[in-house]
């Protein structure tokens, strides 16, 4: 048996989840290939990076301050598609102490925006046997929807638990009481879709939101650290236990800000601070040798950070199986 499919059953035991799901995972042979989850340990922390799936947008919108040639060149260079390629979408479960946590819960069902193939965390959480009553807490990167769209799903409200507590930055909150898309270069319906989405989701969870200001310890060694930039209140968690440190980024990082830090991607509200966030996080990543997971990195997202010139480097990981 692979051994990051004996840990992420390891995960859903100890988690409070279904074991008789853990150990027949369902969705498997209805199109998928793999369980698209994998596991990591933090010290004692354990981490579950769930692939939602991965949502088509067009390559521009990865730097629509850069040269269209440099752009194609890099595109180019990475084998990928000129016009459009598919976006990874990733969220994280993770077990601290007696809490279950989920890190962003997704782009959800969407039927206006046509995107079959992302929205798969929640079938993808039900066949690593993670049950949704058993999730305590939510921490949200930022109320981009596809972040939160999982939470809108029907039904979904009624299987979490009545005390689930949902921490997000109070300035994200804030921003989206009138959000200001005048700096974002999106493709046409999105940024009525975020708008609408935002607004149903503080709707439908203001009782449950725990909202902070710069810093919050969620559960120990998981704190949520308000970076802002790609939106006002865009916040980044770290999980730290006996040495080990492991960072998940949200939408700080693309696969392209690595070499090209300071190209702004279409969804950032405020470009400029977020390439100054993009690379005060890089170097101190790149400092720590610490972890990295972001939403939009190939699955299963996880890395570390070397500096490289003026620029990054990506080291993923070797799989452990």
């Amino acid at each position: 048996m692979p051994q990051a499919e004996m840990k992420a059953r390891g995960i859903s035991q100890q988690a409070g989840m279904r074991s008789q799901d853990a150990v027949h995972p369902v969705g498997l042979g209805q199109g998928e290939l793999v369980p698209s989850r994998y596991a990591v340990k933090v010290g004692e922390i354990d981490v579950l990076v769930i692939s939602d799936g991965v949502l088509p947008l067009p390559t521009a919108m990865l730097a629509h301050n850069a040269d269209p040639a440099v752009r194609a060149a890099w595109l180019n260079d990475m084998f990928l598609p000129q016009d459009s390629f598919d976006w990874p979408l990733n969220a994280v479960v993770v077990r601290s102490g007696e809490q279950t946590i989920l890190l962003d819960a997704g782009l959800g069902l969407d039927p206006d925006l046509n995107l079959p193939r992302a929205g798969q965390l929640l079938k993808r959480l039900a066949g690593a046997g993670i049950d949704l009553a058993s999730v305590t807490d939510v921490v949200l990167t930022h109320l981009h929807m596809d972040h939160i769209g999982g939470l809108l799903v029907e039904g979904v409200r009624e299987q979490l638990r009545p005390d689930l507590r949902i921490h997000v930055a109070a300035a994200e909150v804030k921003f989206w009481e009138a959000p200001d898309f005048s700096h974002t270069d999106m493709p046409p319906g999105f940024p009525d879709a975020l708008r609408a989405a935002a607004k149903r989701f503080t709707q439908e969870y203001r009782s449950h939101l725990r909202t902070f200001e710069d810093e919050h310890e969620v559960a120990p060694g998981v704190v949520v650290r308000r970076t802002g930039g790609h939106t006002p209140g865009h916040s980044v968690i770290r999980m730290a236990s006996g040495g080990d440190r492991l960072t998940f980024a949200g939408d700080a990082v693309f696969a392209v800000g690595f070499e090209q830090p300071d190209w702004h991607n279409g969804f950032e509200h405020d470009p400029e601070e977020a390439a100054r966030v993009r690379v005060r996080l890089l170097r101190e990543l790149a400092a720590t040798g610490e972890q990295l997971v972001a939403t939009h990195l190939p699955f299963p997202s996880i890395g570390r950070v070397a500096v490289d010139g003026d620029a990054f480097r990506w080291v993923p990981i070797f799989w452990d199986y």
